[in-house]
């Protein structure tokens, strides 16, 4: 056990369950992991064993929709217990002995569907979302949502009295509902603005509460009163208006849950027979509450949660919100904030993180960067969930480093100490391998270490210093300071070239007036910069630069072509655009778009906006209009008789997940 924070890894009760340790695995969405007949895949199994084989104490599962999906959409994109029972019931029992064989619980969570939040894929053409009432469609809100039948209401109701059944005969430790949080359906109905109906589910806060009060009351008459039920709850909401939400510190009239509301819908979901709440904030409304991008303060929702737990100490709390650092969780836990840390994407990035920090060894966990890349945006994008830094995660089952043979192993020269250096160094030594590897500069991590220099950036720097630390323990090669010419490739004695050189800024002709400061640098030397800055470009590197300057006290003018801020981006996760896109004016950054950079001027920049010139007074002119490729290396040795193979940003423009992504993929197999 940590002699550091021993309380976080003693023997609790969450409610009625006995848990080993203060930690829970937070549910995400168990994308990719369904069969055809709606049981879980062997990925989905191998998944969460591995997260019980690294120490989490609780494990509640991805959410399992309980009603049959649309028939065109397709099947086998995530459990359903009510496809097929049988399958459902199946796989879930080899899923629960897998979890059980390391003493940690597994709750199943299940959830009454989506209402105005649906994705358009699984809206059957010719129809309209159904919601509570008649209110706009989330993704298009020119539509206006169908209200849902009490007919419709019940059905829901007994689907949940099959599921329960079902999780019970699986031995799953309890039921998770979901969720009366992150305006999912059951949320829409417990709130007054997205609740319009005149019947009795909606009015009064018991009206509104009543399909998820029916909920709780079915699974207990079906489960009995001794099967755990827990429920997803958000305790205030942080909207504004439809499709608008509010910022940390901002000041706003809440249209959704307040904070008096949720404590008094809090006490009374407990009433109805909800041990435990799973505590967060937000709707999709105001995204960047449930899933935090690195924008957002570790531990953003203590405050609330602490105050909920003041007012209602009865009530057992999960809490979630960024809460990897355990000095912070251990605060959470001992100063009363709750009851247990729910860790959801530190587990995708490190499904071993709790065996590590109980062990004493933090600086060995692998760190989330909270870029949600491969996590909601995979989601999104792919209907599979993964991990930016973790190419692994829900990939347990088949992406497994094998030793290679001693016969076959390889000597590997790597070119360029990035990211995708760094990665493909790890794997091949992780096989067995030897890689050398060689980067220009005395610092490893490439773009990224400026890339990390925003104060909301510091999980960057940390995933440099856990590959530093990895690189050390493996005894990988290292020259720093070393310049790789063609010739040292040539010299023979390389089975193998990996080239990971990375990219190189894209520049501006703006004259010689004055010198313009390329993004990576003035990321490195914000302090040398001056008093006003203009930044030229607005795509992610830009408002980032944007805002680190600012905090440190600097008037900020970004100038970008596009009509829009983070127009040119790869896409971004939505919580993690919206969170930027609306951070950047609220810190009194001043925005031109449409607007392109003339030349430079003693006093500044000289732009042309609206069709007009205006000179923009600046002490220092930035640059942040993106990379190229830097495959100087790699076409100086295309006729050189080695193996070899260009990863990267040296290969294609992209971001980290897809320079690790692509090492790892090439390192694993050589």
């Amino acid at each position: 056990m940590s002699q550091e924070y021993p309380e976080l890894f003693s023997p609790t009760v969450i409610g009625s369950i006995p848990v080993k340790n203060r930690y829970a695995m937070g549910p995400m969405g168990p994308l990719g992991f369904g069969t055809a007949t709606g049981g879980w895949n062997q990925r989905g199994i191998e998944y969460y064993a591995a997260r019980a084989k690294g120490g989490i104490g609780l494990i509640i599962t991805g959410v399992c929709q309980v009603v049959n999906p649309a028939e065109h959409t397709p099947s086998g994109l995530m459990p359903n217990p009510s496809l097929n029972p049988g399958s459902f019931l199946s796989t879930s029992r080899e899923l629960v002995e897998r979890v059980h064989a390391y003493d940690s619980k597994i709750v199943l969570q299940a959830g009454a569907g989506f209402g105005r939040v649906i994705v358009p894929a699984a809206v059957a053409p010719g129809e309209l979302p159904a919601a509570p009432s008649q209110i706009p469609y989330m993704w298009d809100p020119s539509v206006t949502c169908r209200e849902m039948s009490k007919d419709e209401i019940k059905q829901i109701v007994k689907q949940f009295a099959i599921t329960a059944q079902i999780a019970k005969q699986a031995g799953y430790d309890g039921i998770q509902v979901h969720a009366v949080h992150e305006g999912y359906l059951l949320d829409q109905f417990a709130i007054e603005f997205y609740n319009r109906r005149t019947d009795e589910y909606g009015g009064s806060l018991e009206n509104r509460l009543r399909f998820a009060r029916e909920i709780v009351e079915t699974i207990h008459h079906v489960a009995g009163d001794d099967f755990p039920v827990q429920l997803r709850y958000s305790v205030r909401s942080m909207v504004k208006d439809f499709n608008d939400g509010a910022l940390p510190g901002e000041e706003f009239e809440e249209k959704g849950r307040d904070f008096e509301e949720g404590v008094e819908a809090a006490k009374l979901l407990h009433s109805y027979g909800y041990e435990t709440l799973d505590v967060d904030q937000g709707t999709y409304d105001s995204w960047f509450w449930n899933h935090p991008p690195m924008y957002q303060e570790k531990g953003m929702y203590m405050p609330d949660v602490k105050r909920l737990k003041d007012a209602a100490p009865e009530i057992p709390i999960i809490m979630a919100g960024r809460m990897d650092n355990p000095e912070l969780a251990h605060k959470a836990i001992t100063e009363g904030y709750c009851d247990m840390i729910s860790l959801a994407r530190p587990t995708l990035a490190d499904p071993d993180i709790v065996n590590k920090l109980e062990a004493g060894k933090p600086e060995t966990v692998r760190p989330c960067i909270s870029c949600q890349e491969g996590c909601i945006g995979r989601i999104a994008s792919y209907l599979s969930i993964r991990c930016a830094v973790n190419p692994e995660a829900g990939r347990e089952s088949d992406a497994v480093l094998l030793p290679t043979p001693r016969h076959r192993a390889k000597k590997v020269m790597i070119v360029g100490g990035g990211l995708a250096g760094l990665e493909s160094a790890r794997v091949l030594a992780e096989r067995e391998h030897t890689p050398v590897l060689f980067e220009a500069s005395d610092r490893l991590g490439g773009v990224v270490i400026a890339g990390g220099q925003p104060s909301f950036k510091e999980d960057d720097l940390a995933l440099i210093a856990w590959y530093e630390q990895e690189l050390e323990a493996l005894g990988v090669e290292i020259h720093l300071n070393t310049e790789v010419t063609p010739d040292m490739i040539k010299s023979g004695e390389w089975d193998h070239v990996l080239v990971a050189t990375g990219s190189k800024p894209r520049m501006l002709d703006l004259g010689d007036a004055r010198e313009v400061v390329e993004a990576t640098d003035a990321l490195l030397a914000q302090d040398d910069l001056g008093k006003k800055v203009v930044v030229i470009g607005g795509g992610l590197t830009g408002c980032e630069l944007a805002l680190s300057l600012v905090e440190k006290g600097r008037e900020v003018t970004i100038v970008e072509v596009e009509k829009d801020l983070l127009a040119k981006n790869g896409p971004l996760c939505h919580a993690n655009h919206d969170m930027l896109h609306k951070l950047v004016p609220y810190r009194g950054i001043e925005v031109l778009t449409e607007a392109s950079a003339i030349r430079t001027t003693e006093k500044g920049l000289l732009v042309k906006v609206d069709g007009e010139e205006r000179e923009l007074e600046a002490d220092s002119v930035v640059s942040a209009i993106g990379y190229v490729r830097d495959s100087e290396m790699w076409e100086a040795i295309t006729e050189v008789n080695v193996p070899k193979n260009i990863l990267g940003d040296a290969r294609k423009i992209s971001n980290i997940q897809y320079a690790i992504w692509d090492a790892y993929e090439v390192a694993s197999k050589l």
